[in-house]
């Protein structure tokens, strides 16, 4: 009996870890989709020089990377950009959200407000 017992509470416990484990995966689609934001920010980081001078040249890896991103989840550059990794690389906001124009990226969301910017 006490088998029998242990086995049911067992049971009971792991379903209940594996419902909580869904639940958590279905509540972290956020800006980036399913993509954590540590990983949108880590393939950003051709573009961490052009991040801090508005005058350096923005490599193509950046723009192919920041064009790509636009396509598919426009809010995660956003996303990026505002996040607690942003601010320990030092990213100035300002000059950040300035590279898709000097990328000259096309159908980039002009107009749209990153924190207190606005994407030029």
């Amino acid at each position: 009996m006490e088998f029998k017992v242990r086995t049911f509470l067992t049971t009971i416990l792991m379903f209940l870890l594996a419902s909580n484990i869904l639940i958590l995966e279905s509540e972290a689609a956020g800006e980036c989709g399913r993509t954590p934001i540590g990983s949108a920010a880590a393939s950003l980081s051709p573009c961490l020089a052009a991040t801090r001078n508005v005058r350096a040249k923005v490599p193509p890896a950046c723009c192919a990377r920041v064009g790509a991103l636009l396509r598919t989840s426009p809010r995660c550059l956003c996303a990026v950009l505002l996040s607690p990794l942003a601010k320990q690389a030092k990213i100035n906001l300002g000059i950040a959200i300035t590279i898709p124009k000097r990328c000259n990226i096309r159908n980039r969301p002009a107009g749209k407000k990153c924190g207190r910017y606005t994407l030029p």
